[in-house]
């Protein structure tokens, strides 16, 4: 979730990694008083992400700074359009437009990739969600752009929920059927019924073990389109289904039709591209 904290904490970071002693351009050539009116720009169409951050921005460098028609999150634009406009003192707007800009253009990037993968699978059940393939330190920022997209979060971190993939099993060598229903019927008595269990299979031949011990999900890990329609037949209704595994939007939409419910897809935050936006200046 995006906090108030964690918006504050990462704006400020980033204009102290930008400007760690000041902005040495503006002092020497902009004079205290001097203003400026500026128009936030869509370059190319996308879906908009970061309105929280943009506003934090200019809190921090000049709270005079006036921000009006700022998008909300998770409207599409096209190339062109005004995204917001943002007049005010010209130290604090110049001091923050590329710490807007970076974080402005990764978001909406992101935004607007996940839109296209949702709109690939409008026609099915399954939904698209992200993983933990996120920036250090972003990832609270990175999976709201995928949320103003269209898409769902996956877990947020370690401690959110349970995920048994395949080293998780080798270290604990259950390496067959019996001793994998074991071992995962185990970790349901020491985790608690309240805890969500999700394992990792690589190959049809594991899946009726993993069936056995009653997990929360099954996610099917590089499993072709004829596979995953398989693993959900042999699942039978008993537990989510997730696909994950190099999706990609040539893919995902017969990854979908493959009657899974979740396609977890990596490729939305650490292959999402930056977005064209600008900060151009309103001249008379």
């Amino acid at each position: 979730m995006l906090t108030r904290h964690t918006i504050e904490t990462v704006v400020e970071s980033a204009l102290a990694e930008d400007a760690p002693w000041g902005d040495l351009t503006v002092e020497l050539t902009i004079p205290v008083e001097a203003t400026l009116e500026t128009v936030l720009s869509a370059r190319e169409p996308g879906v908009f992400a970061g309105g929280p951050l943009l506003l934090e921005v200019f809190r921090q460098t000049d709270q005079r700074i006036k921000i009006e028609g700022l998008l909300a999150e998770g409207t599409p634009f096209v190339a062109g359009d005004a995204l917001a406009r943002i007049a005010g003192p010209a130290r604090g707007i110049l001091t923050g437009e590329r710490v807007a800009l970076n974080l402005l253009q990764r978001m909406s990037g992101i935004a607007t990739l996940t839109s296209r993968f949702v709109a690939a699978v409008a026609h099915t059940r399954a939904r698209i969600a992200d993983t933990r393939k996120t920036t250090p330190g972003l990832r609270a920022l990175e999976k709201h752009a995928v949320r103003a997209g269209g898409g769902s979060n996956h877990r947020f971190s370690l401690s959110d929920a349970v995920m048994v993939k395949d080293n998780h099993l080798a270290a604990l060598g259950a390496v067959d059927g019996p001793s994998t229903t074991a071992a995962l019927r185990g970790l349901r008595d020491r985790a608690g019924h309240t805890a969500s269990i999700v394992v990792e299979v690589d190959r049809l031949e594991q899946l009726e073990a993993v069936i056995a011990a009653r997990p929360t999900g099954i996610l099917l890990d590089n499993f072709t389109p004829a596979e995953l329609a398989e693993g959900v037949r042999m699942i039978a209704g008993r537990c989510v289904v997730e696909a994950s595994g190099g999706v990609n939007l040539d893919s995902v939409s017969a990854t979908a039709e493959s009657g899974v419910d979740v396609i977890s897809v990596g490729q939305l935050t650490h292959g999402a591209r930056a977005l064209d936006l600008g900060l151009d200046a309103v001249t008379a």
